[in-house]
């Protein structure tokens, strides 16, 4: 059975995922190619989505116990 050690390196890697997907659609919103306006839509809602979830994962692994992080 895995532990909380396990949970937390997984946790990491799930938030180290999201902030490169955050900083990819930051650039793509700041881009100056001509993307149509429905794109610049779709680009912030989910970098929006995406921010959301960046910030309860670091919520979750500030909650585990020091002892398990890495």
């Amino acid at each position: 059975m895995r532990g909380r050690g396990w949970i937390k390196a997984l946790r990491q890697d799930e938030a180290r995922q999201a902030r490169a997907r955050v900083a990819e659609l930051e650039r793509d919103l700041i881009a100056a190619t001509p993307q149509g306006r429905h794109r610049r839509f779709e680009a912030g809602h989910e970098l929006r989505n995406a921010k959301f979830r960046l910030a309860r994962l670091e919520e979750c692994i500030s909650e585990i116990p020091e002892k398990y992080r890495r």
